[in-house]
């Protein structure tokens, strides 16, 4: 009996100590936790900037380069797949010169969405694009589903982040996967 009641202080001791050192975390945290409806409102150029990331992408797309460019801030930033991929405008626009050599009846659907962050780091309007896009490599039809996030300002995207599957166009065309060699 004695050794329940010594595990059961032992346990409230600890979780008194856990919950007391959560609540001055929470405590000191609350100045940076923000909720949805704290900054995020209603983009008031919602139409435009919609329109300048779906401009941009049907550019892209149709193999107009000098337009899509003309849709990228000087200072555009770029990012995705992975976490520590980025590119800038030149960046990218050379990424879609090298797919246009294998890349053949591109096309492109999505849906969009838009909303204004009103304070912190990621300020600004935002647009969401979910989408696929379609094309034929090498006599193969390849449809690589993507979501991309933009953050548009005057007119201009300043920056991009694009996550899109590498894995069933690799299979689509051919590629398999090969297990890690045992040790």
């Amino acid at each position: 009996m004695k050794t329940t009641k010594t595990t059961c202080l032992i346990l409230a001791s600890l979780l008194f100590g856990i919950s007391s050192n959560a609540h001055a975390q929470n405590t000191a945290a609350q100045t940076t936790v923000y909720h949805h409806n704290d900054i995020n409102k209603e983009n008031p150029t919602a139409d435009q900037d919609i329109k300048v990331l779906e401009d941009f992408e049907n550019a892209i797309v149709s193999g107009d380069l000098d337009k899509a460019k003309s849709f990228l801030a000087d200072n555009f930033k770029g990012y995705g797949p992975g976490a520590n991929d980025s590119a800038t405008a030149e960046q990218v626009i050379g990424f879609w010169q090298e797919n246009y050599k294998t890349h053949t009846n591109r096309k492109i659907n999505f849906v969009d969405h838009t909303w204004q962050v009103t304070e912190g780091q990621y300020k600004g309007n935002w647009v969401a694009m979910w989408g696929e896009y379609d094309c034929t490599i090498n006599a193969k039809d390849v449809r690589i589903p993507f979501q991309t996030t933009a953050r548009i300002a005057n007119g201009k995207i300043e920056m991009q982040i694009s996550y899109w599957d590498n894995l069933s166009p690799s299979l689509s065309l051919g590629y398999t996967l090969t297990p890690p060699k045992q040790n």
